[in-house]
Order: structure tokens, then C-alpha cells, then sequence
């Protein structure tokens, strides 16, 4: 197992210096949303490649750089380590193992998917030369106690607006016990638009945007378009208004 964790971390290395592997397994979905009341939850995921795959799931806490050796979450995945063909499907079964989490708002985790290609094959009997690229997906799971207050879907309709203190960021915060995830932030200060980085704001936290560079602190009342992405991975469009 340690010996395959060293290769998939050398594989993605590499990959990350390419910029053109593609996965060939495909997770059903862009997020995984996790109800405390169910236990457990299955991802889907599909093989959609010419060649078999070796998979490695795991989940982790928000440490990029994690393994399956070394992230310490309340989940167990099973299968762990499987083999897909080509053109087959595989669920994966999530299960919460009941440890102590915040029940009062959601916990943000992370589902790692490593893909592994097969070894290449022979040519009369010699090993062809060819470089090979592990491709590993990660992407957020919310882990949502029952009994939460609001409504996940309509969380970014109460987002409020601010400036920050130095002028130089907008501050969104976020009053539900849900995360908010923007995908676009701009607003709007006399002709000119103002583009923000997109993040996400954790539940009952605030989340600094930091505004383009020399750009002018915008007024109260400045209008905020912003774009964020619900349980099932669509776009939604919302507005705001930035408050004294």
C-alpha cells in the first residue's frame, strides 16, 4: 500500500507540471452533501476510458497534501482501493462514524478520488516508453446536522455586504449555518465593475474578497451581483447591496 501511495503521489506531481491529463473516472456530481440523519451516502462514480483504472478513495479534513495513511476524519469509504474496467461504474459507500461534530452548523470535508492508469503494455516482448499520469479529484463534502435552521437553497439570499475597514476588500457575511460557495462577485461603483476572487463563506462567519488593486472603496448602497453554487452544482445568480 505505502509503496502505492508513493507512486500515486509521484504520478500527480506530474501531472500537475503537464496541465493535459484527463480523468478517465468521472464522479457523479460536483459536491457531496452529507445529512447527518442518513448515516451514510453513495457517490457514483464511472469509468469512461478506453483502458481499466486503479482507484484510491479517501476523505480529508482540508489538508491538500493528505493520504489515506494520514487523514484523520469521521468517515469510512468502502470500497478504498478498487479496480474499475473501462465503460463500468462503481459506488462508493460513505458512512459516518459517529464522532462528535458541531451540530449547530455544517462541517466541510474533503472526497479524494485518485485515478491510476494501468502499467503499459509490451511490444514483442519489450515494455513500450511511455509517461503515465495519476489524476486525483477532490471535492467538498458538507456534513449537515439534522434540525438545521433556514434553507440551504435560499442561505445566499441572506448573505449581507460590507467594506472592509482599509477600504480594500468587500466583507460578505453569512449569518446561516450553511456554507456558501461564490463562484463570481463583482459590483458596481459608478461606471466601472470591480471583480473580486470567489471563495466560499463557512456558516456564521464572515469571508474577506479583496477588491482589484488602486480601486476606489465602494459606497453604501453599491450594488453586488454574485454567483454561487448550490447542493446540486448549478449556478444560482443573486444580488446585494453593500451596508454602512
Amino acid at each position: 500500500m505505502k509503496n502505492l501511495l508513493a507512486l500515486g503521489a509521484m504520478l500527480i506531481a506530474l501531472t500537475a507540471f503537464s496541465g493535459a491529463a484527463d480523468a478517465s473516472v468521472v464522479i457523479g456530481g460536483t459536491r457531496v452533501v452529507f445529512p447527518a440523519a442518513s448515516g451514510e451516502v453513495t457517490v457514483r462514480l464511472n469509468n469512461n476510458g478506453q483502458q481499466p483504472a486503479l482507484v484510491e478513495a479517501w476523505i480529508d479534513a482540508g489538508n491538500p497534501d493528505s493520504t489515506p495513511d494520514t487523514a484523520r476524519v469521521p468517515f469510512l469509504i468502502t470500497p478504498p482501493l478498487f479496480r474499475m474496467n473501462a465503460g463500468k461504474g462503481q459506488s462508493l459507500r460513505i458512512v459516518y462514524t459517529s464522532q462528535p461534530l458541531p451540530t449547530d452548523r455544517e462541517s466541510l470535508f474533503w472526497l479524494n478520488v485518485l485515478e491510476i492508469p494501468p502499467k503499459p503494455g509490451t511490444v514483442n516482448g519489450e515494455t513500450q516508453n511511455t509517461l503515465q499520469f495519476a489524476v486525483r479529484s477532490r471535492l467538498k463534502l458538507f456534513f449537515r446536522p439534522a434540525g438545521l435552521a433556514g434553507n440551504p437553497l435560499t442561505a445566499a439570499s441572506q448573505i449581507t455586504w460590507s467594506v472592509a475597514s482599509d477600504g480594500h476588500a468587500l466583507v460578505a457575511h453569512n449569518p446561516t449555518p450553511y456554507h456558501v460557495t461564490f463562484s463570481k462577485v463583482s459590483l458596481s461603483a459608478g461606471k466601472a465593475a470591480l471583480a473580486t476572487d470567489a471563495g466560499m463563506v463557512a456558516p456564521l462567519s464572515t469571508l474577506r474578497l479583496p477588491l482589484a488593486e488602486g480601486a476606489p472603496a465602494p459606497a453604501a448602497g453599491t450594488a453586488v451581483a454574485f454567483t454561487t453554487i448550490n447542493d446540486f452544482g448549478a449556478a444560482d445568480a443573486n444580488q446585494g447591496t453593500i451596508t454602512p
